[in-house]
């Protein structure tokens, strides 16, 4: 599933082809992705996209009528094509601007959403997320004044989009290693001054993966093709059994809350 660099990417990459342009024409090739998409989004023919932003993984396309909310799902992508362009397999949806190019949704799976937000209104999908973690709202402090108390393991802790949004499963691991902190230890546990350097690492990580494209594991690529490159740069994240690269025990594996964890035995405590 792509996570909030790879749409912080797609978000860089889609925003000059689409901010200021007028949207000529709507297309609803598929409806039914993981919820049916509804017509209100018809009315944006005609309208000027004013800004395109992102809100945790959502991509949030805003005009003077309202807001189109995109998120990829596990397999979604945008990509920027002149309109012209023949309609490739699992297209689902366009947005056709004067420019000549069309923004167009592709999702093999169609766990994606294409969804409506009107002008003065919050989504629901929007209403109860977290701070962003790249700004001055999120910090080590808020993490720890959350977690006391909490018996969840650190690891499902940090990824809880109320707590923080777009920390997700490869950036955990990360994140966890870089401070050396168990995944399973009880959020509750852990201490003032590990928080702060957690918060840190999250910040430090998640900037660094935007910069370099995101991470290509299997289906992400951004919107104007090229594969993201952080790949190379992670230290446990799918490195089962390989040493570690600090103490050379090899990585282990195993489930937290229903996702892979990979950590080192030695390193994290």
């Amino acid at each position: 599933m792509p996570e909030l660099p790879e749409v912080e990417v797609s978000r860089l990459g889609i925003a000059p082809h689409l901010e200021q342009q007028t949207i000529t024409q709507v297309k609803i090739w598929q409806p039914r992705l993981r919820w049916p998409i509804s017509n209100d989004v018809l009315q944006l023919a005609g309208e000027q996209v004013t800004a395109v932003k992102r809100r945790a993984k959502y991509l949030l396309l805003e005009s003077r009528l309202g807001t189109l909310i995109i998120h990829l799902g596990m397999s979604g992508k945008l990509h920027v094509v002149p309109t012209d362009s023949e309609k490739q397999k699992h297209d689902h949806f366009a947005l056709e601007l004067a420019s000549g190019l069309s923004l167009r949704l592709n999702d093999a799976r169609r766990f994606g959403a294409v969804l409506w937000q009107g002008i003065d209104e919050v989504h629901e999908a929007l209403s109860k997320l977290g701070p962003e973690p790249l700004t001055d709202e999120f910090t080590g402090l808020r993490l720890y004044e959350l977690s006391r108390g909490k018996t969840a393991p650190v690891k499902s802790f940090i990824m809880d989009n109320a707590v923080v949004v777009g920390v997700g499963n490869i950036y955990a691991n990360e994140a966890l290693f870089a401070t050396g902190i168990d995944p399973r230890r009880a959020a509750g546990k852990i201490s003032k001054a590990r928080y702060l350097e957690l918060g840190e690492a999250i910040k430090v990580i998640l900037a660094k993966a935007i910069t370099q494209g995101g991470t290509t594991l299997k289906d992400f690529l951004s919107a104007d093709g090229k594969p993201g490159y952080f790949k190379q740069e992670l230290q446990v994240y799918g490195r089962t059994g390989e040493p570690c690269v600090q103490c050379l025990q090899p990585i282990r594996a195993i489930r937290i809350g229903q996702r892979n964890s990979f950590y080192c035995p030695r390193c994290q405590k």
